[in-house]
């Protein structure tokens, strides 16, 4: 039987899927986190950049009142966006405000890539010349160490980091107190990321999967080698997507805004060796795939995005 569930390194246990909210149309994301939690998922992931928390509040809120579970039940993720380094605090305080809760159980660093909290954009700040206007001035090292007060707050019950690389956390890791609890990257069979994935394990660090379909279009579900194991299996190409991500340790979070999708998703199956190697393949053979890469003009050091 495939895993539920994983042990994070605070102790405290996170369900191995959770309903992703990134791109998720307006308008649409409070039925989305209404239907998953009746269908039972107990693990949300949002993100203050994403600018839907006040949706992803509402759908919480009307599972809460109508007794469909409680706020204890479920797992819930949120994020400091980059132009909130230096006021780590006030970004968190946003969020909980937006979702209409007193605390989240993982807050992550969205990038480690802090922007200028004065600039043009309240998100996207750019320079004249049209590149990202950066906070060159302070390291992402300094913006975790702010993050490490959060959880005496008692707003935050665990921290971590997402689309950190190796070289990052080599960055982060000999400088923090906390060693984070997740890393949060895109990963699926064209960008497996075997390296990263043993580093994080290694440290005690989750890591967990982002864009598990290949993002925008589900690109994967027409791979012949993801086809061949869905039809061993007898199951759809999302399956077996969400079940690699699964069998390899790591959490993973599809979006869906559509009601027989968002069920679909919990349906974890055991994959087997000969299943992971041939998923495994896809990349030898295939190359490497990144579907999210913003504009950031910042080398986070994945070995996927350095010079050939």
């Amino acid at each position: 039987m495939a895993q539920s569930s994983f042990k994070l390194n605070t102790g405290a246990s996170i369900p191995a899927v959770g309903l992703g909210t990134w791109q998720s149309p307006p308008g649409a994301v409070t039925d989305a986190v209404y239907h998953a939690l009746k269908s039972g998922y107990r693990h949300i992931d949002c993100a203050y950049c994403y600018q839907n928390e006040d949706e992803v509040g509402k759908g919480l809120a009307k599972a809460f009142h109508e007794g469909i579970c409680d706020r204890e039940d479920v797992f819930i993720t949120t994020k400091l966006w980059c132009t909130f380094h230096r006021n780590v605090e006030k970004n968190l305080d946003s969020s909980l405000k937006s979702l209409g809760l007193d605390y989240v159980d993982l807050y992550l660093m969205h990038w480690p890539c802090p922007m200028n909290p004065n600039g043009n954009h309240p998100l996207f700040p750019k320079l004249p010349d049209g590149t990202r206007d950066l906070d060159k001035e302070w390291p992402h090292t300094t913006t975790y160490k702010s993050m490490e007060k959060l959880p005496e707050t008692g707003k935050v019950k665990a921290i971590g980091v997402c689309n950190y690389s190796v070289k990052y956390l080599e960055e982060l890791l000999p400088n923090v107190n906390i060693v984070p609890a997740v890393n949060q990257v895109e990963n699926h069979p064209y960008l497996p990321q075997e390296d990263l994935l043993e580093f994080c394990k290694s440290k005690g660090i989750l890591l967990t999967a982002y864009s598990p379909l290949g993002s925008t279009g589900s690109p994967l579900f027409g791979e012949k080698g993801v086809q061949a194991v869905a039809h061993k299996h007898n199951v759809t190409p999302g399956t077996v997507l969400l079940s690699y991500a699964v069998a390899r340790g790591n959490a993973v979070i599809p979006k869906s805004v559509t009601p027989s999708r968002i069920e679909e998703n919990l349906k974890i199956i055991s994959l087997d060796k000969s299943d992971l190697d041939a998923l495994g393949s896809i990349s030898k053979e295939q190359g490497t795939k990144r579907y999210v890469n913003p504009p950031f003009g910042v080398n986070f050091g994945f070995p996927d995005q350095q010079e050939k």
